[in-house]
């Protein structure tokens, strides 16, 4: 949008107030408080110093109060809600007329034309209607005024009463009633002056209040039907609309203060009809709204108690879907437009701007909203292990570091009242995806954020505090932060523990394995340290195969995770079912081993997260809802087993005889590791209870709850145990929903290795147009999805593109001398490819084949 000066075109104008808005809506303002200085409110008992009605208020002339009212403009100054209409001598025009710029002010220079105008327009006031003696608003009342206009061909009338409505918090909230009984009466007030004579005006007041009890929290007094009807009339007129910006500008400082200072939403409820009326404006995203009305709207909305904004979303979730996406869109084209009309750096961060914290707040009640109106499963949840809460004090406590390392409450409040998590929902009204804002993204500085989120959560707005409108990249980033605190932590207490005790500090979770035993070795130490001393495995992992020379500066250990799980995954083992289908692995519930191997699979898990390490592993994603705090569902069952699924189904959806044709029980029966049959009651005596119409989906809600989580159940939650190991104190849970955490985990199976080669950099006298690099990336372009895997697994010690895609991963392609007959090398640690100057393109694709097909074991170069 263009900014545009009223006062001067030039940028370094010293009343720069005027700069933030545009011509039309500054021009209604001074007007306002030109009448406000010459004709007053109309209230004998106003206490506005800067108002005619102001008991000691001293008169001033028209030159005057035209200079008085821009001074009030500059400052902000108070504007009273209510004035009178107001009937004025033609000559008076005349007179603004002749009015100079000289006389508006003895130093300030201004634009003529304008400021003529301005005056003008303060005179031409419609003398037909007494639109003072309406004091809310029916669809009634603004169809007749409206009506009346049309004939006159001058809307006035209606832009000032629309004007005063919609500025005055208490005529708004009563206005648009479902309960008004009377609206002829109210519109006795809205008759030509000439006919009014003797009636009396006070038949427009308000029906009785009492008539609004009663409503439960998706209930309200307004009826927005009618809102709607009025709105889609008033905002095909200019003029109408340009009084609706100018009202929501005078409206929402007064409301954001009787909402900081008064508490008026405990003592009037229906204080809530303001916030619902104005979000029914269709145009609420208009750049006659972005500049200044939006903003101030969303902080005043910000400033509403969580019990007022958890009722705002139970009643926008029964919106329809383009209802609320309008919403959330308007909020978002507000964040997105304050984004790119400022910059942003370490010194200026995007925490401290008001609007983008506002409407994010207010962006966060439309998202809880998508959830409660979509699929949501508030049932079916794991009970969580309460957290322990010793009386001893901690080191960090004595140290006096309690804020930066306390676990914190990480129950959002709106959540908590609303009763609703965001793992909660299977399928919302609105893409979770579409939450995000990548402009807001793009100018977070992630390490400050963080402290804000960890330590000055009372004083400072983090954006993780609303992680639906974060990235899975940009909460990574918040999630590496929380970890490296916790390595530093563990580092530092070992250090102290040392001193005291006179022993070898340790600051590192070191594993010395063997190749041929890995399991075993891992196993056991993993064992020892989850017994003897848990926290160790919030240190910084360190491996070291034996025999071998490689320090561990990350590659080493992507190794080491890919071994583990090669091993345990192996379906001869049997801890594991693996679906040819869906190339998923399932826990084996007849499985021999016991509890500690799927407790050290938990543990790997868990600690490839805390050590930013990629898995190659392949869970149905229940597996992350359960590790997430959810019990799986039937529906769950469509990936981990979809032939089950399938068949569940059709029993749902049969429309003959169940008893008689399907001939089932609530006895199911499943082979064990063996292929032996194993029978099971879902119901006791199930054996005896047949499978109706009436019965059937319980039928199918057992049998799901049995596959997915009784039969399991000591398998997963030793399995659980082990992750929550490692990542019990980790923010993971609020920030990340079940398929992020997937993603945090596993990686991306998506390889765009276009986007691989515009982010690589070169070393040791290669360039981007060297030969043997454009022969390079020809190869590779070249190669098969799994030849391409092999080279990734080479290079970067994962098959795996990391959170955001290849595009995230920083490889190094360096040179290696000159033509020789040596093999491509590679440091996974820092994702570094030492390569050759081979002499031709088909030299260079045999040995590269070689290398990343044969490659296996650490050497020091």
């Amino acid at each position: 949008l263009q900014k545009v000066c009223i006062t001067s075109p030039n940028p370094s104008c010293k009343y720069d107030i005027l700069c933030v808005m545009n011509r039309a809506t500054a021009k209604k303002l001074i007007e306002r408080y030109f009448q406000q200085l010459t004709e007053g409110c109309g209230n004998t008992s106003c206490t506005n110093e800067f108002c005619a009605s102001f008991q000691g208020f001293q008169p001033l002339d028209k030159n005057a109060a035209a200079a008085k009212a821009l001074d009030l403009f500059k400052a902000n100054a108070k504007l009273c809600d209510y004035y009178p209409s107001i009937k004025l001598r033609a000559d008076n025009v005349e007179m603004g007329n002749k009015m100079s710029t000289e006389d508006f002010s003895g130093t300030l220079k201004v634009d003529h034309e304008f400021y003529v105008r301005s005056v003008q327009a303060v005179f031409k006031i419609s003398v037909c209607f007494g639109v003072s003696d309406i004091h809310y608003l029916t669809e009634h009342t603004v169809c007749s005024i409206l009506t009346s206009c049309e004939e006159k061909g001058d809307y006035s009338a209606l832009v000032r009463v629309v004007g005063r409505i919609f500025s005055n918090s208490d005529a708004l909230m009563k206005s648009f009633r479902k309960d008004e009984f009377d609206t002829t009466k109210n519109l006795d007030s809205v008759k030509p002056a000439e006919q009014q004579s003797g009636e009396d005006s006070s038949a427009a007041s308000l029906p009785d209040p009492a008539l609004n009890g009663g409503l439960d929290s998706c209930e309200v007094a307004v009826d927005l039907d009618s809102v709607r009807r009025v709105y889609d009339k008033l905002l095909s007129i200019d003029q109408v609309e340009a009084a609706l910006v100018n009202a929501l500008i005078f409206l929402t400082p007064n409301v954001e203060l009787d909402l900081e200072y008064l508490d008026v939403y405990e003592t009037n409820p229906d204080y809530l009809n303001i916030f619902l009326i104005v979000m029914e404006n269709s145009n609420l995203h208009s750049p006659e709204y972005l500049e200044v009305a939006l903003p101030q709207f969303c902080k005043a909305m910000s400033k509403l108690p969580v019990s007022a904004l958890a009722r705002l979303s139970k009643l926008w979730s029964k919106y329809s879907l383009p209802r609320l996406r309008r919403m959330m869109e308007t909020f978002q084209q507000l964040i997105t437009f304050t984004v790119v009309s400022n910059e942003y750096d370490s010194d200026n961060l995007v925490n401290d701007d008001e609007t983008v914290v506002a409407a994010t707040k207010c962006l966060k009640v439309v998202f809880y909203a998508s959830i409660l109106g979509g699929d949501v499963d508030m049932e079916h949840n794991d009970e969580d292990e309460e957290d322990s809460d010793s009386d001893e004090l901690t080191l960090h406590e004595l140290l006096g570091e309690e804020r930066l390392y306390k676990k914190g409450p990480r129950v959002d409040p709106l959540e908590k009242e609303l009763g609703v998590r965001t793992v909660d929902s299977i399928r919302p009204l609105i893409p979770f995806e579409d939450f995000i804002n990548e402009s807001l993204n793009d100018v977070i500085e992630m390490d400050k954020d963080f402290t804000f989120f960890k330590v000055d959560a009372e004083t400072k707005f983090s954006f993780q505090s609303c992680p639906f409108i974060l990235s899975a990249i940009t909460k990574n980033q918040g999630l590496y932060y929380d970890n490296r605190i916790s390595m530093y932590s563990e580092r530092r207490l070992t250090a102290l523990y040392s001193m005291v005790q006179g022993q070898q500090p340790n600051p590192y979770l070191k594993l010395k394995v063997r190749r041929d035993h890995i399991i075993d070795d891992a196993l056991v130490r993993l064992e020892m340290i989850s017994m003897e001393n848990p926290s160790d495995l919030k240190k910084q992992l360190f491996v070291e195969f034996e025999g071998e020379q490689g320090v561990d500066e990350g590659g080493v250990s992507k190794e080491f995770f890919q071994l583990v799980l090669e091993e345990i995954f192996n379906p001869d083992i049997g801890m594991f079912t693996y679906d040819d289908n869906t190339k998923l692995f399932w826990f084996n519930s007849s499985s021999l081993e016991n509890e500690a191997q799927y407790t050290l699979i938990g543990i790997v898990l868990g600690l490839a997260i805390y050590n930013n390490c990629i898995l190659d592993v392949h869970f149905p994603m229940v597996v992350y809802r359960k590790l997430m705090g959810k019990k799986g569902t039937f529906l769950d069952l469509s990936d981990s087993h979809p032939v089950l699924y399938q068949s569940l189904k059709e029993l749902l959806e049969y429309t003959g005889n169940v008893e008689e044709d399907m001939m089932l029980t609530f006895q199911i029966s499943h082979t064990d590791l063996f292929g032996n049959p194993i029978l099971y009651d879902l119901k006791e005596q199930g054996d005896q209870i047949a499978v109706t119409k009436a019965n059937r989906q319980e039928f199918v809600d057992l049998y799901a709850d049995y596959i997915l989580n009784t039969s399991v159940e000591t398998q997963f939650k030793a399995f659980k145990k082990g992750f929550l190991m490692v990542t019990s104190e980790s923010p993971m849970k609020y920030l990340f929903r079940p398929e992020e955490v997937e993603l945090l985990i596993c990686g991306s199976r998506k390889l765009d290795f276009e986007a691989l080669e515009r982010t690589t950099d070169y070393d040791g006298g290669y360039t981007k147009d060297t030969q043997v690099i454009k022969d390079f990336w020809e190869t590779i372009h070249s190669f098969s999805d799994e030849q391409k895997r092999l080279f990734l697994q080479f290079t970067t010690g994962t098959d795996r593109a990391p959170v955001g895609g290849l595009g995230k991963l920083k490889m190094i392609i360096a040179k290696n001398g000159s033509d020789t007959d040596r093999l491509p090398t590679s440091h996974t640690c820092f994702n570094a490819l030492l390569l050759p100057e081979y002499s031709s393109k088909e030299k260079l694709r045999e040995r590269l084949l070689k290398a990343i097909t044969y490659a296996e074991g650490f050497g020091m170069l």
